[in-house]
C-alpha cells in the first residue's frame, strides 16, 4: 500500500463518518476561530488607528504647556505656567523653519450649543483656533468654509461646528450654514461644518466647535487659557530640524535656564501611533497565548476522538496487516486523517475568525477601520493545523501501528 493509497483511503474514511467528521472540524474550527479572529480584530483595530493619525503625518508635532508639577533638587517646585497668549503668538511669528503654525486654545469641554429649540448634550468642546488648525490638525470640512483673515481680525461671530453638533441641531435635512446658533449666551453665525472624523477618537472630533481666537479668549473672561501649538513642515526629512529649533526657540521665549528642563512638552504625532502599535504588539501575544490554549484543548479531544476510532476499527488494522501493510502505511493512514480533519476545521475557523474579528474592530472602532485580510495569520492558522493534527494524530496513529495482526482479527 503506498502513499497515494493511503490518502484515498483516509479521505474515504472521512467520508464515510460524516457526522464525527464535522463534529471533530468544529472542535478545531472554534480553536483557530479564536486564534484568528483576535489576531484579526487587533489588525483591525491598528488600522483603525493608523487611519486616525493619517491626517496628521509624521511631519506633525505638538508643543503644549506642563500637565503635571515639576521637581528639582528632591523638592517639589512651584507650578510651571502654562504657555500663555503672547507666547503663543510669539512662537508663531518668530518660528521660520518653513513649517506651517496652528495656535488653538479650550474654552471648555462641557459646552451646550443651541439653535431655536434643539440643543447638545452639555458634552460640546470648545476651542478658539486660527486659520491655519483645520490644515495641520487634519480636519476637511463637508460644507461651508475656513476662517478668513477678515474673521480673525475682526473677530466676527462666525463659527465652525463638527457634524454630530450639525445633525444635533439641524433636524430635516436642514442646512447649517448662515444660521445662527447660541454658544455660552453669544449668537454665533454657522460658516462651515466639519467632516465625519468618528472613529478611534470615539466621536470626539465631531463634538467640536470652532471659534475664532480672540472670540475665545474673550469668551473665556478672567479665565486663563492654555494655548497649545501644532506646528507642520513640508517633509519628514525636515522634521527632527523642526523640532530642534522650536524647542530652542520655545525655551528662549520662556526663559527657561541652561540646565534645567524644558517647562513645555513636544511630541510628534506619529510618537502616540508608535506607542499604541508597541501596545498591541503585546495584545498580539495574548491573543496567540489565548488561540493557543483554546487549540491545545481542540488538539486533545481529537487525539481522543481518533483513539476511538482506532478501536473501533481494530479488525481492519488486523485485515491490512494480514494483507502486508507495514506499521509505517499505518501510521501514514491515522496522520494523513487528523491532518485531513484539522485542515477542515481550519479552513471553517479562518473563514469564522475573519469575520468576528472584522465585527469587533469595526464595532470599536465606529466603522473607521477598513477590511483587514490577515494573510499572515491565515498561514499561520493553517500551519497550526497541521500541527494540531501531528500532535493529535501521532499517538493514535503509533497505537494502530503496534496492534498485532491476530489479535486485531479477533477482536469483536
Amino acid at each position: 500500500m503506498n502513499l497515494l493509497e493511503n490518502i484515498r483511503e483516509g479521505l474515504r474514511s472521512i467520508v464515510s463518518n460524516r457526522l464525527r467528521t464535522i463534529l471533530t472540524s468544529l472542535i478545531i474550527a472554534i480553536g483557530i476561530t479564536s486564534l484568528v479572529g483576535i489576531l484579526t480584530a487587533i489588525d483591525g483595530i491598528q488600522s483603525s488607528v493608523d487611519n486616525s493619525f493619517a491626517g496628521l503625518g509624521a511631519n506633525t508635532f505638538d508643543i503644549e504647556g506642563p500637565r503635571l508639577y515639576r521637581r528639582f533638587g528632591g523638592r517639589a517646585d512651584k507650578k510651571v505656567p502654562p504657555i500663555d497668549y503672547h507666547q503663543a503668538m510669539t512662537f508663531k511669528r518668530r518660528f521660520l523653519q518653513g513649517a506651517t503654525v496652528a495656535v488653538y486654545a479650550q474654552v471648555t469641554g462641557a459646552a451646550q450649543v443651541k439653535y431655536a429649540s434643539e440643543k447638545t448634550n452639555p458634552n460640546v468642546e470648545l476651542v478658539g483656533v486660527d486659520d491655519k488648525y483645520l490644515s495641520v490638525k487634519g480636519y476637511k470640512l463637508q460644507s461651508g468654509r475656513n476662517f478668513s483673515a477678515t474673521d480673525l481680525n475682526n473677530s466676527l461671530n462666525v463659527t465652525i461646528i463638527g457634524a454630530e453638533v450639525a445633525s444635533t441641531l439641524f433636524k430635516r435635512n436642514l442646512n447649517p450654514l448662515n444660521k445662527e446658533i447660541n454658544i455660552l449666551g453669544g449668537k454665533y453665525k454657522v460658516i462651515g461644518v466639519l467632516d465625519k472624523k468618528g472613529g478611534f477618537s470615539g466621536g470626539g472630533d465631531d463634538r467640536l466647535v470652532l471659534l475664532p481666537l480672540e472670540n475665545a479668549r474673550a469668551m473665556a473672561g478672567g479665565q486663563a487659557l492654555t494655548f497649545d501649538i501644532t506646528g507642520s513642515v513640508p517633509s519628514l526629512e525636515d522634521a527632527e530640524t523642526a523640532i530642534g529649533e522650536a524647542r530652542g526657540l520655545m525655551r528662549q521665549i520662556r526663559r527657561d535656564p541652561l540646565g534645567r528642563p524644558d517647562t513645555f512638552e513636544i511630541t510628534r504625532a506619529d510618537e502616540l501611533a508608535k506607542d499604541f502599535e508597541n501596545i498591541t504588539g503585546y495584545l498580539r501575544i495574548g491573543g496567540f497565548g489565548i488561540g493557543f490554549i483554546t487549540l491545545l484543548g481542540a488538539s486533545i479531544a481529537l487525539m481522543n476522538i481518533m483513539l476511538v476510532s482506532v478501536t473501533e476499527r481494530t479488525r481492519e488494522i488486523g485485515i491490512r496487516k494480514s494483507l502486508g501493510a507495514t506499521p509505517k502505511r499505518i501510521r501514514e493512514q491515522f496522520l494523513i486523517e487528523a491532518i485531513v480533519i484539522c485542515i477542515l476545521g481550519g479552513l471553517g475557523g479562518i473563514l469564522l475568525g475573519i469575520g468576528v474579528g472584522n465585527l469587533i474592530s469595526t464595532v470599536i472602532s465606529q466603522g473607521n477601520g477598513s477590511f483587514v485580510v490577515p494573510w499572515l495569520w491565515m498561514a499561520i492558522g493553517i500551519g497550526v493545523c497541521v500541527a494540531v493534527g501531528l500532535f493529535s494524530g501521532i499517538y493514535p496513529a503509533y497505537k494502530a501501528s503496534r496492534l498485532d495482526p491476530i489479535d486485531a482479527l479477533r477482536y469483536e
